[in-house]
């Protein structure tokens, strides 16, 4: 683990000068010695510098992963950007808040972030600014941006008996929204 911190020690300051909290880094390994960094940025626009010095150092993109989270009542959106250099997995994540509710665009960096960013403004809602291509992916353009941020509980789903209940609730809810 010393020797991947050493080996990337331009990358590991870049990244850390984004992330000034106390538990914002954090490294572990995995039971096969896979190595992983985590670094939560103090602010969604810091990651596109982040984006920059990944970039710089030949990483490579492999998944953005957006999650909903509840913070003291609040609901908040997650985005982990998940990077791999040299074997070791480079993790950060940006807090998306109401007052802080947009991350740049790292497509331009990453072309294969095009799909991913896409997806999460097309599923979750989320504002991406500067996203080159912002069309939809594959729902229609008369659903509501962010659908599944109303997804139904899978507790409810599971309840065969609800069925009906949840149809009803759901074209009520449609309805009261058309009034």
């Amino acid at each position: 683990m010393q020797e991947i911190l050493q080996g990337n020690a331009a990358l590991m300051e870049a990244l850390g000068a984004l992330c000034t909290r106390d538990t914002a880094i954090h490294h572990s390994t995995d039971a096969y010695g896979n190595a992983f960094h985590w670094f939560r940025l103090d602010h969604p626009r810091f990651m596109s510098q982040a984006a920059t010095a990944l970039q710089a150092a030949h990483a490579r993109l492999c998944m953005i992963t957006a999650y909903n989270l509840k913070q003291l009542g609040e609901q908040q959106q997650e985005l982990c950007y998940h990077f791999e250099l040299q074997g070791v997995v480079y993790n950060i994540t940006a807090t998306l808040t109401a007052e802080h509710n947009t991350v740049p665009s790292i497509t331009p960096l990453f072309a294969n972030a095009d799909w991913h960013e896409r997806e999460m403004m097309e599923l979750y809602g989320i504002r991406v600014a500067n996203q080159p291509n912002p069309r939809r992916l594959f729902l229609d353009e008369e659903l509501d941006a962010g659908i599944l941020n109303e997804a139904v509980p899978l507790s409810i789903m599971m309840n065969g008996a609800c069925t009906t209940d949840l149809w009803e609730r759901i074209l009520k809810e449609k309805e009261g929204e058309r009034a």
